[in-house]
């Protein structure tokens, strides 16, 4: 628990937006949702219902990695 003067000043007050900003960015950084879910004290199911939107960007990773693999789904090809 924060002390009552830090909770009462801005930063008190925007604990929440900050943690759900580290969150997203660990996820948009390619960090494994178990283990940020982890770091969060979350389980993955949770940490995924409240932050899958969020991530963003790493759709072409993500596709460059299965091309390697052999393992495209002929549906994400076409995009």
């Amino acid at each position: 628990m924060l002390p009552e003067h830090v909770f009462e000043s801005p930063t008190g007050k925007r604990v929440y937006d900050n943690r759900h900003t580290r969150l997203t960015e660990w996820l948009n950084d390619g960090i494994p949702p178990a283990q940020v879910a982890d770091w969060a004290g979350n389980s993955v199911p949770v940490l995924l219902a409240t932050y899958a939107r969020c991530v963003e960007g790493q759709l072409a990773d993500l596709k460059r990695r299965l091309e390697a693999a052999g393992d495209l789904p002929e549906q994400l090809d076409a995009g």
